[in-house]
């Protein structure tokens, strides 16, 4: 693949996505002019929607790293987020003493890149962790130990014997049921005290109506979520792109005959999981860092199964893919059943769901089918996850490579194509007639 066709390739991909951007974005203001949302709740939705494209962007990226790239089954992604956002909690929480006995757990009081840093090594130590010993399993069995250490991570958050605990003689804890208070500052503070920040605040304050600060800052943190889904992206392609990403990609396709070329096959799958699992408690750390509080019940397995629909509808193997899925998810399976909720209900005006099924398809019988509107409605928080279950069922018979498929990609930096042979170039001869110059003299 020649320099510009690399370019062409890049400039198609940030197309796609900034389309795919545009395109749900105006499906939400559509729908948010449909329910009669003032310009401060357009704002707030397409917050919360910019919000989660960027949380599943990054995660959608980072399992690209391990499935995508090495083939690694990774099902346990919760854990791997838990224990970086844990991790950055107790080395950044300032001391229980320091606020004034607000916290019932202490924590080190460091800086809060300090405590996101130790919360990407100790994600990437539990990959190390996790992948020694399952080093030589695959498919079903990796899968296996990865959501059992994501499960038995979430369990000991849970548990009360590690609510409060000392380690070389500091008090720390995970909170047990309860949770972690944070109490450190909010990292988007110097932003938001900024003068610009609050020239930008308050202009926007007479156009949207009220105190918009909220909406606003939803919005800038969303925005810098982005950014970092862009560095993630980033980040893989230079990865995929140099000779440790070929050797992956090698690994993923056949990793007997990688073992034959003289490469170190597990050497390199422990480099690709950790690097991968320390982007996930990025991604964890990133996604409620400006919470108030962390519990343990925030990292389910259905988060690790979110994670995967968005990757499966993008495509495996590609990072563009990534970014897609994570965008048609988040807007469609995610919020989406939310809005058509608010819309069934400001437009139709469905109200008095029946409390069982049986009382919702009884009036079929008789052509009426409110009630059953009413109830679908009412349970849409729970057929959600029926939902997203039958859309991969479908993407599994029907497009199992995803929206945009296995893309073919050179392992090599030069182009590897014959080169063309040049026509002979015409010479004119003394009599008129045109001869040809480079051929055999006679």
């Amino acid at each position: 693949m020649s320099v510009r066709d690399a370019f062409d390739a890049d400039v198609n991909d940030a197309v796609l996505i900034v389309g795919a951007l545009v395109g749900v974005y105006a499906v939400y203001l559509l729908a948010g002019t449909v329910l009669g949302y003032s310009l401060r709740g357009q704002v707030n939705s397409i917050a919360r929607l910019t919000f989660l494209i960027g949380v599943y962007g990054m995660l959608a990226l980072a399992l690209n790293l391990h499935w995508g790239y090495t083939g690694l089954f990774n099902i346990g992604i919760a854990g791997f987020m838990a224990v970086g956002l844990y991790t950055m909690a107790m080395v950044s929480k300032p001391p229980a003493s320091a606020t004034a006995g607000a916290a019932t757990v202490s924590g080190l009081g460091l800086p809060l890149w300090v405590g996101v840093l130790a919360g990407m090594t100790a994600a990437a130590l539990l990959g190390l962790l996790v992948a020694l010993p399952a080093l030589r399993l695959r498919a079903d069995y990796l899968a296996i130990v990865t959501i059992a250490a994501s499960e038995i991570i979430r369990f000991i958050f849970l548990s009360s014997k590690f609510q409060t605990f000392t380690l070389f003689g500091q008090e720390l804890g995970t909170g047990g049921g309860r949770g972690l208070l944070l109490n450190y500052t909010d990292p988007m503070t110097p932003v938001f005290e900024s003068a610009p920040y609050e020239a930008v605040v308050s202009t926007l304050n007479p156009l949207l109506g009220g105190s918009i600060r909220p909406v606003v800052n939803s919005l800038s943190y969303a925005i810098v979520l982005i950014g970092f889904v862009v560095a993630f992206y980033w980040l893989l392609k230079r990865t995929g792109e140099s000779p440790f990403g070929r050797v992956l990609k090698a690994i993923r396709e056949d990793e007997e005959v990688a073992n034959a070329l003289g490469k170190n096959t597990d050497r390199f799958k422990i480099k690709s999981f950790m690097l991968g699992c320390a982007l996930m408690g990025l991604g964890g750390i990133l996604w409620q860092l400006r919470q108030g509080a962390i519990t343990p019940a925030s990292f389910r397995p259905q988060v690790t199964f979110f994670i995967w629909l968005a990757l499966i509808i993008g495509g495996a193997g590609s990072n563009t893919g990534s970014i897609l899925g994570a965008i048609i998810f988040s807007a469609f399976l995610l919020q989406g059943p939310l809005y058509l909720k608010n819309i069934v209900r400001g437009v139709y005006g469905v109200t008095g769901a029946p409390n069982t099924f049986a009382g919702a398809v009884g009036p079929l019988a008789d052509g009426n089918v409110e009630p059953f509107l009413a109830y679908l409605v009412g349970n849409i928080n729970a057929l959600q996850l029926v939902v997203m279950g039958a859309v991969l069922v479908w993407l599994m018979q029907h497009r199992p490579q995803g929206m945009l498929g296995h893309r073919k990609e050179e392992a090599a930096t030069i182009p590897l194509t014959r080169p063309r042979r040049e026509e002979p170039t015409p010479v004119p001869t003394a009599d008129g007639a045109g001869g040809e110059r480079g051929g055999d003299d006679e």
